[in-house]
């Protein structure tokens, strides 16, 4: 039986990708040596970290005077490593779920941290609008995909103090205005890589500005300076990220995966609304996610949410359970996940209805 795959994360790579990891993990271009086993001071290993990081600042159109860095300890390490690097006085949160609770707990171990706004009175269905960000603020923070609860803040923010941001689950998927922040970060286990690596996007001239000693490996300046070879980087998700980035660029780039999301989205969002099974958790359509569909069972069907992912289960969907603390079904249709397995999730949605 054919597998959907709709795992938040670690999630679906593109068969490609999964090959070529496959196969250099086996032989790294014809060295006789695996890659798992190969020194990241090889001179083989060497032009992957210098590839990746080109085609990452070319796809998303970085501009000059910002470094790209490919780190372990995963987004949750930079929870605590934005405030270390950039907080001095007082930091601004917009809480808009768990990960961004989190990141907003690391920095009051700081100093004065501030939540700017919440959507936790309606457990987070929402992303809060017409907030005032205080411009005594070191920085503010966003985390602009929310996958436990699937909304999204689709555009780059207008932000009067520096501009920080967790794009785990959503980057590569749109455009980004990359001036518009100091710093971009996430794990890689989503849109980019298999896990075990995180990206950093940080402008170089915003370093260094604490009074704080920062120690060397949670220091951006440390790697920056050693191009992500501070310490042994995680090589084999590196490679992997590599190889997702070409095939982002071979299929159209951010804009054309923008088209797939905004496409995969409407076919799901669309059954959700037209089943009688099923009801949106995210009612106002310009919050949702196109990265996370997160959706319940209708009032008078509640009693048969385990009946359908039994069912959806038989039909090879995979990942689809909602997160625990929520609850219902989350669809991730990350880059990865085609057209057609939407289509196949849509067609077993349907089915269920006729039967049920």
């Amino acid at each position: 039986m054919k597998k959907y795959n709709f795992n938040a994360g670690p999630s679906k790579l593109p068969a490609e990708v999964m090959e070529a990891v496959s196969k250099a993990c086996i032989d790294f271009e014809g060295t006789g040596i695996g890659l798992m086993e190969m020194s990241h001071r090889a001179k083989n290993f060497q032009p992957v970290i210098d590839e990746a990081t080109a085609l990452f600042k070319e796809l998303l159109n970085i501009p000059k005077g910002y470094s790209v860095l490919f780190l372990g300890g995963g987004a949750s390490m930079q929870f605590c490593m934005v405030p270390f690097n950039f907080l001095e006085k007082k930091a601004a949160y917009l809480n808009t779920g768990v990960w961004a609770k989190k990141a907003m707990n690391e920095a009051k171990l700081f100093g004065e941290t501030v939540e700017v706004a919440s959507s936790a009175d309606k457990s987070f269905n929402y992303i809060p609008k017409n907030f005032t960000i205080p411009g005594d603020a070191d920085y503010f923070h966003i985390t602009s995909n929310n996958t436990i609860y699937g909304t999204e803040i689709r555009e780059d923010i207008d932000s009067p103090v520096p501009l920080v941001a967790d794009m785990s689950s959503d980057i590569f998927s749109r455009p980004v205005d990359v001036s518009k922040y100091v710093l971009i970060y996430g794990g890689a286990q989503k849109n980019l890589s298999m896990a075990g690596v995180t990206f950093v996007i940080v402008k170089d001239d915003a370093l260094g500005k604490v009074s704080r000693r920062i120690p060397g490996m949670l220091d951006y300046r440390s790697h920056v300076q050693a191009g992500s070879m501070y310490n042994t980087p995680p090589t084999v998700p590196i490679y992997c990220a590599l190889q997702t980035l070409k095939w982002i660029k071979k299929e159209g780039g951010v804009v054309e995966m923008q088209r797939r999301a905004q496409e995969k989205a409407n076919l799901l969002y669309g059954e959700i609304e037209r089943n009688k099974c099923f009801v949106p958790t995210i009612t106002d359509a310009s919050d949702r996610s196109l990265m996370n569909v997160c959706f319940v069972m209708a009032p008078e069907y509640k009693n048969q949410e385990a009946d359908f992912l039994n069912f959806a289960t038989e039909k090879g969907m995979v990942g689809i359970k909602g997160h625990r603390s929520v609850g219902g079904f989350r669809a991730s249709i990350y880059n990865a996940v085609t057209v057609d397995d939407v289509k196949a999730l849509v067609s077993t949605m349907q089915e269920f209805e006729k039967t049920h």
